[in-house]
This record gives C-alpha cells, sequence and structure tokens, in this order.
C-alpha cells in the first residue's frame, strides 16, 4: 500500500483507511496517546481493538534486526501463533513488553494483521499483499 496511498493521518479525528495484508478487509487505526497506555486503536466495524503504542517502534526494531522477510501469522487470540512469525512475536514472553502488545483480554489477536499496514503506511516496512501467507520485512 504505502504511505502515498494511505487515506488519513492517523489521529482520532483523521485515522488512517487501511487494508489488510490480504486486502479482504479495510478498517481504521490511529494512534492516541492520551489513552492509558497509550495504545493503536484498530476499528473494524463496530470492534475496537488496543495494541501498545510502543508496538509501533519495538516491531520496526525487531524487523530490522532480522534483516529479512518475517511471516505474518494471522491469528486470533485462542488459537496458536506459527512460531517465529509477527503475530508470535507480539504475544511473546521475549518481546520488549514481555507479552502481548494487544491490550484487552480477548482482542489481543491478530497482531500480524492490524500492525502490518500500521508500519507500511508510516514507511517503516514493506508489506506482501497476497491471498494468504503474507511477510514484512523492515525499510
Amino acid at each position: 500500500m504505502g504511505a502515498e496511498q494511505v487515506v488519513g493521518q492517523g489521529t482520532k479525528e483523521d485515522p488512517w483507511t487501511l487494508k489488510t495484508p490480504s486486502g479482504q478487509s479495510e478498517f481504521q487505526a490511529y494512534r492516541d496517546g492520551s489513552l492509558d497506555p497509550p495504545a493503536v486503536v484498530v476499528l473494524v466495524g463496530k470492534t475496537e481493538l488496543r495494541y501498545h503504542l510502543s508496538a509501533i517502534a519495538d516491531l520496526y526494531g525487531m524487523l530490522k534486526a532480522r534483516g529479512d522477510w518475517v511471516a505474518l501469522g494471522n491469528a486470533d487470540e485462542q488459537k496458536p501463533a506459527t512460531e517465529g512469525s509477527v503475530e508470535a512475536w507480539g504475544r511473546s514472553p521475549e518481546n520488549p513488553i514481555g507479552g502481548w502488545y494487544g491490550i484487552r483480554k480477548g482482542y489481543r489477536g491478530r497482531f500480524g494483521n492490524y500492525l502490518p499496514p500500521v508500519l507500511e503506511a508510516l514507511d517503516l516496512a514493506e508489506v506482501e499483499h497476497n491471498a494468504r501467507n503474507n511477510r514484512m520485512r523492515a525499510l
């Protein structure tokens, strides 16, 4: 997608309008530092998901450190994440926050579905847009 194709400024008043990596669904997202904890807010229809705001910089750092493509591994909270994927990293005790980046229990998954387009909108990462098995890497 790339920043040049993104609609919105990524604020609550003017959220980004993004598509999931597969391109099948549209959602809105914005950064809100006033929340406790500060969050990336994702709006999917009437459902609101929140991820720690530090996820943006932390995920970018992980991608830079790996230096290659990383599978997204999108999964609901109740399902296991594919080992080595962005989704698995987003819930790992080894990540910088020591666990889930998703804030609201029951809605903590799908990190590998909603955070990659945010990094892409910020021109921090390249994301594949295939029907399945997408990957991302740092720019």
